[in-house]
């Protein structure tokens, strides 16, 4: 069941995933949240584990940077490995002042100015939205928590150093933050009829400049996946 990406057997990763963009902070939270953690895949250093989260399985993988990365590996996980729930956990820049740094986001929805869906063959734009199931759970969890969470659209970008500024053009649709990963997970999700969401800690603000201190951030950062786990396995 290999695949040019994943040397996973078929069974080895569960139908609920976590994946952030880093494989190190793949690697983290199975080693802080898993029991009985175990490796499935190293290819490229992808890392990927599965282990139990509050008796039941979930895997987490690491997906790389940007659209073209995150939609080899969920398309793979998706149509190769059965998975199911596909949740993105990882970091962003806030676009809007009254999104906090430190805060969450869960992006309800996602925009580009990639090209990923033109595969699609689509007379139109197409709106790339999250799981409702999986964002109200987020929701519920965040909320139980007492942590600090805007629900919104984020701008997936294939840029992050930028010529122009463009994040103000964004921020005046009422776009949240930027990221570079969710449009594609969302539309490779959607064509396959299974749920995705993408889960952010607000690492900095390209409004006011401010950035996370190192200590916080490890925390804003475990908040994140708390959540993103305690939804998974609803």
């Amino acid at each position: 069941m290999a695949t040019p990406h994943n040397q996973a057997e078929r069974g080895e990763i569960a139908e609920r995933i976590l994946l952030p963009g880093d494989p190190l902070r793949a690697k983290f939270i199975a080693e802080n949240f898993f029991e009985d953690a175990r490796p499935f895949n190293s290819v490229r250093n992808m890392l990927g584990y599965t282990g139990n989260y509050k008796g039941k399985q979930v895997s987490v993988m690491g997906t790389g940077m940007g659209c073209p990365s995150i939609g080899i590996y969920s398309y793979e996980l998706i149509h190769f490995y059965g998975v199911r729930k596909l949740i993105r956990v990882g970091s962003c820049g806030s676009i809007r002042e009254e999104v906090k740094v430190g805060d969450l986001v869960m992006a309800m929805g996602a925009s580009t100015d990639g090209n990923y869906a033109h595969q699609y063959g689509l007379p139109g734009t197409y709106s790339a939205t999250a799981s409702y199931e999986l964002l109200a759970g987020a929701v519920h969890s965040a909320a139980s928590h007492g942590y600090s969470y805007t629900v919104g659209n984020v701008l997936s970008s294939d840029l992050f150093y930028t010529e122009t500024p463009e994040w103000k053009e964004w921020a005046k649709m009422g776009v949240l933050s930027i990221e570079m990963e969710s449009y594609a997970l969302y539309c490779n999700a959607s064509r396959a009829g299974v749920q995705a969401l993408g889960i952010f800690t607000v690492s900095d603000s390209i409004v006011t400049g401010e950035a996370l201190p190192a200590e916080e951030r490890q925390t804003g950062f475990t908040n994140m996946m708390r959540v993103a786990l305690e939804t998974a396995v609803l």
